[in-house]
């Protein structure tokens, strides 16, 4: 629709495109889709890329890379990096030690079916927070699985209510399966509470979030018993945790902090309007 809006507007002075995401299901939309793009990515002065991962596997971005600059997302990290004690030890008295948490919406592209068989070699619990259509499947799979005490759906958690959770957590885990993952955001939330990730090496820029054995551990896509294999190693060695929790929590400092994302974006617009 933004696109459709620009074209119909005639604005004719400069404009600066953010690309999140390539159009990666719909096909047929997205084939009848691409000219109207390009239109708009030609006339563009510049195009905001959230990853170097997403630039160098976009088909649609390499026609247009000389025009690319990346600057990855960033959010207010102090949210995620405020302990609230007494609320961690309520969710500890609830559900116990060696926590994992995953947080999304339940859609195809976010792989928690797999996440849900790795559970199965997991000595431990798995907090799913969000809502979406394949809440009932994921239910199901994992009564048919026999691990429904291990898997706890705890819902939709909005803005501060969540924090909580991730300081309860041990471990953080995004087994996202399609590139329709471009970023994966919530990574970010996961490493301002130092907690280290466990990611799925998909093209995109996922795996560029959360650096694997520098801030977590990064496996293939659709496979459950290598996310079994990096939970558990995380959960069987504190030192390891506190590490790449530290150093993801560093990282979401230096490079996804959002006045570090405002500073970036500012200075590319006075490039532009200079030019």
């Amino acid at each position: 629709m933004a696109v459709l809006a620009y074209l119909a507007s005639g604005h004719r002075g400069r404009v600066v495109v953010t690309y999140h995401s390539d159009t990666v299901r719909q096909r047929l939309l997205g084939a009848m889709f691409e000219p109207l793009l390009h239109q708009v990515l030609r006339r563009s002065s510049a195009i905001i890329v959230t990853s170097p991962n997403y630039l160098q596997t976009s088909a649609v971005l390499a026609r247009h890379r000389d025009r690319c600059h990346v600057i990855p997302y960033g959010i207010r990290l102090e949210q995620f990096e405020h302990r609230d004690d007494a609320a961690v030890a309520a969710l500890t008295r609830q559900y116990g030690h060696r926590l994992v948490i995953s947080v999304g919406r339940l859609v195809y592209y976010k792989g928690f079916e797999y996440l849900i068989r790795a559970m199965s070699q997991v000595q431990g619990k798995l907090l799913i927070v969000g809502d979406g259509p394949l809440r009932r499947d994921l239910i199901q799979l994992s009564r048919t699985l026999g691990i429904e005490d291990k898997v706890i759906f705890v819902g939709e958690i909005q803005n501060d209510a969540v924090t909580p959770y991730y300081h309860a957590s041990d471990v953080f885990a995004l087994a996202s399966v399609a590139r329709s993952e471009a970023f994966g955001i919530v990574q970010i939330e996961a490493m301002a509470a130092r907690l280290p990730v466990v990611n799925t090496n998909l093209d995109s820029g996922v795996p560029f979030v959360s650096l694997h054995a520098q801030t977590g551990l990064t496996v293939l896509p659709q496979d459950s018993g290598a996310l079994a294999k990096a939970i558990n190693t995380l959960l069987d060695d504190p030192q390891l945790r506190r590490q790449l929790g530290a150093a993801g929590h560093l990282r979401a400092r230096q490079e996804f902090h959002l006045d570090v994302m405002v500073g970036r974006i500012s200075a590319l617009y006075e490039a532009v309007m200079s030019d």
